[in-house]
């Protein structure tokens, strides 16, 4: 008995290692992450005075897709000195051109301390893939604008966005052509205006998020109504793309999502940037066509005889307009693992999204919206911009009354394709394989 309680005891205790298995040892936080974790609990204002203790009279470092660092860095120093009125700061704000951000971030964080305290980054795939999952970004959700966004820093999921910034399909109205419906736009013999997708990828993670059953769906959706004759045109592709979408593992509406792709990157006119395709399209003799840009390029239009933004139609501003209406992505605000400011990066960062002040230096223009419904709210009744065409109360320039983000982004609406940098990541090898092969066999 007494041994065959012992083996008992020795079998048990053997399914028990087994059950458990090796535990996997802690993930020990670095130094920032762990000042990160502090400043997550704290208000604006408890990380203005860590900031001020940490960086008066030292140069701060910053780098972003975005030049409008330089201008809201001076507007954060004031707020500081409203706290401490010898708070000073020196800083340099850095714009790394062609995507190489992340070259930059790269290099920087092979020091022991860095030089960039933070950085304000676009495009979702890389940032998941090179840049958190590497360890060199770490993500800061302050805690102020995770209540207002009805969360916690804890709870929430995914990276800080500053704003969303939305690219819309343009076109030249001063002809008969007119563009109704998104399949328009890749239809026989169009060759819309877009920033190739080799110098903004931005552009192609816009294609992948086509191939989420979300938009693979309003794509289906506007491909149902049609006409007989388009439908006719567009059929053999879509029947084409059935097989493509299974073997790439795409759900039931994704071979609506591989033929709108299919022919855009067969037919679109690739261009270096939005603003000199802004500028054809606006000009009365760009007759019949059409570009997918940045809508607050429209800002920059200088009124003339040949020149008006009255030549050009938001296509989704149109009654009876179907399918998606542009794409949407993000600046996303990250501490560098090594950051030689890490408090003042924090407060910095809380500062640009928690305040109208703060966002006031992207808030200034139509097409960018704050993540912070407090801040997007307050821009809006400081800035007006859903009446952004009205000049001494006439309604002169409606394509630049921005019908504001959950328009944009509402079905039946806006429709706008907003980034996902999980899923972008996600599919980023099988969709992103597929995609260059169209890129090499016809660009």
């Amino acid at each position: 008995m007494k041994k065959l309680l012992t083996l008992l005891l020795a079998a048990m205790m053997v399914l028990g290692i087994v059950g458990c298995g090796p535990k996997e040892p802690p993930v020990e936080q670095s130094e920032v992450q762990k000042i990160i974790e502090q400043a997550q609990t704290m208000t604006l204002e408890e990380l203005a005075k860590k900031a001020i203790e940490e960086s008066n009279g030292a140069t701060f470092y910053g780098v972003g897709n975005s030049s409008r660092g330089k201008t809201a860095l001076p507007l954060f120093i004031a707020y500081l000195q409203t706290i401490d009125a010898s708070y000073t700061l020196n800083f340099e704000w850095q714009q790394p051109k062609n995507n190489k951000i992340f070259d930059q971030l790269t290099a920087d964080s092979l020091k022991e301390v860095g030089t960039f305290a933070m950085t304000l980054i676009q495009d979702g795939n890389q940032i998941e893939s090179k840049m958190v999952k590497t360890g060199i970004l770490d993500a800061f959700i302050p805690k102020e604008w995770a209540e207002a966004n009805g969360t916690t820093p804890e709870a929430y999921k995914g990276y800080l966005p500053l704003q969303t910034l939305n690219k819309i399909f343009m076109f030249n109205n001063t002809g008969e052509k007119v563009y109704n419906n998104c399949w328009d736009f890749v239809y026989e013999g169009e060759h819309g205006l877009f920033m190739d997708i080799d110098s903004e990828i931005v552009g192609k993670n816009f294609l992948y998020m086509l191939t989420h059953e979300k938009y693979s769906k309003w794509l289906k959706d506007a491909f149902d109504v049609l006409p007989v004759d388009k439908k006719a045109y567009f059929q053999p592709v879509v029947d084409e793309m059935e097989a493509e979408a299974k073997t790439l593992g795409l759900g039931e509406n994704g071979k609506y999502a591989l033929t709108w792709i299919k022919l855009w990157v067969e037919s679109y006119n690739a261009q270096t940037d939005d603003g000199p395709i802004c500028n054809i399209l606006v000009d009365k003799s760009a007759t019949d066509q059409f570009g997918l840009i940045v809508y607050s390029k429209l800002r920059s239009v200088q009124e003339t005889d040949t020149v008006s933004v009255n030549n050009i139609t938001v296509a989704a501003y149109q009654d009876g307009y179907v399918g998606i209406g542009g794409y949407g992505y993000s600046h996303y605000l990250f501490v560098t693992d090594n950051s030689p400011l890490p408090w003042t990066a924090c407060a910095f960062i809380a500062y640009m999204t928690q305040t109208v002040d703060g966002f006031s230096a992207w808030g200034k223009d139509i097409g960018g919206y704050s993540a912070n419904p407090l801040v997007a709210a307050g821009t809006e009744a400081e800035r007006n911009h859903s009446k952004g065409g009205y000049v001494d109360g006439v309604n002169v320039f409606d394509a630049k009354n921005d019908r504001g983000y959950e328009w944009w982004v509402a079905e039946d609406k806006g429709e706008l394709v907003i980034e996902d940098p999980a899923y972008c990541a996600s599919v980023a090898f099988t969709v992103g394989s597929w995609i260059e092969m169209l890129t090499k066999y016809n660009k």
